[in-house]
């Protein structure tokens, strides 16, 4: 078998391989496993900072990690003992693997105080940049007919919906909690799939990105409903007098000293969601007693959030079909940057951060 794969910790080894193993049904035990045909495998900057040699271990036993996590593909064969798939159905792999901790105990790995994690593609994990993987039948998560076009979306798309399911379940303090109005800050694919899902919640939402309008994202956004704001023509503070306050703000820049403006421009009783992995030194000089004061007598909340659980890939598989319905093609046109054959995924890498470019995913095999 093929593979794109990294020797992590080395920058830019990533390789096509073609010497992978075939994947084994009784790997899994208890007859549980289920075999996955690879199809689409999206990338994002995790990808691209692992080939960068900055993070990333190889599965015990290996030397190299094989890349990719979000994942999309059709099962082939099942273990004796799987009832929940049959070969033909499109299935999503959840990306972490429970660990030790009592949050893994209960289904909640993506809240595990473990020291260290398996993710698939990312660490101790091979991903699913290959031509076909075996997971056990309770780690996967069935992907409708209809979502075939736009199922490689559905990782990304989980990231989004626990930051708000979080933001709800947080305010559910207030008892009677109405959010109105919401800020997205960021208008790549988090940022777009942020929009969706508020708007699918009924939600007054503005997206504030650095590109002037009109251009490919912001007309996405307004399809929606939702307002564009540059931040080049408007900063924070002035966006929130305009269309604030805001309930709920969802990060999604990669750009940290932002954050520091969002808290200064959440509303009262408001929860501010941060998406963002930044690795660098970044610092700032910000107003700290003007913040914490606005934080302390405004009742408000800033809260982390990484990775998904089951819950949340499922609640992102009712929403992109939500979204299909009401916003027919839309998903579609999110999935920019195709790259055709794993022979050719390397050159996905290289895509990654190019001008226009959403989502760049390498499609393994043709949709059947």
């Amino acid at each position: 078998m093929k593979a794109l794969v990294v020797t992590p910790r080395v920058p830019h080894s990533a390789c096509v391989r073609d010497n992978i193993p075939e994947p084994m049904l009784d790997a899994v035990p208890g007859g549980r496993g289920v075999k996955v045909q690879v199809l689409r495998v999206g990338l994002d900057g995790t990808d691209k900072e692992i080939n960068a040699g900055e993070y990333g271990a190889p599965p015990p036993g290996f030397e190299y990690l094989i890349l990719g996590h979000e994942g999309f593909g059709v099962v082939t064969d099942v273990g004796p003992n799987v009832t929940e798939f049959a070969p033909g159905d499109y299935v999503v792999a959840i990306v972490r693997q429970p660990g030790t901790s009592a949050y893994d105990a209960i289904g909640t790995p993506d809240f595990t105080t473990d020291s260290s994690y398996h993710e698939h593609g990312i660490n101790l994990v091979h991903g699913f940049l290959t031509e076909s993987y075996v997971e056990d039948a309770g780690r996967l998560v069935l992907i409708p007919g209809g979502l075939r076009d736009v199922g490689v979306l559905l990782e990304p798309t989980t990231v989004v919906e626990k930051g708000i399911a979080q933001a709800f379940e947080i305010q559910r303090r207030l008892k009677i909690w109405q959010p109105r109005r919401a800020a997205v800050l960021g208008a790549g694919t988090i940022g777009l799939l942020a929009t969706v899902v508020l708007r699918l919640r009924g939600l007054d939402v503005t997206v504030f990105g650095r590109d002037l309008p009109p251009y490919f994202n912001s007309d996405l956004i307004e399809a929606l409903g939702a307002r564009y704001v540059s931040t080049q023509e408007s900063d924070l503070a002035a966006g929130a007098r305009a269309h604030g306050p805001f309930d709920l703000m969802f990060e999604a820049t990669g750009f940290s000293p932002l954050v520091f403006e969002a808290m200064g421009v959440l509303g009262k009783n408001g929860v501010l969601v941060l998406s963002s992995v930044t690795g660098g030194n970044r610092t700032v000089e910000v107003p700290s007693d003007a913040l914490n004061l606005g934080f302390v007598l405004g009742n408000k909340v800033m809260v982390g959030t990484v990775n998904a659980s089951r819950a949340d890939f499922e609640s992102g598989v009712r929403d992109l079909a939500m979204a299909q319905a009401r916003w027919p093609g839309w998903l579609g046109q999110l999935l920019t940057h195709p790259v055709h054959g794993l022979e050719n995924a390397p050159k996905a890498l290289e895509l990654l951060g190019t001008p226009g470019a959403i989502k760049v995913f390498v499609e393994v095999n043709p949709l059947p």
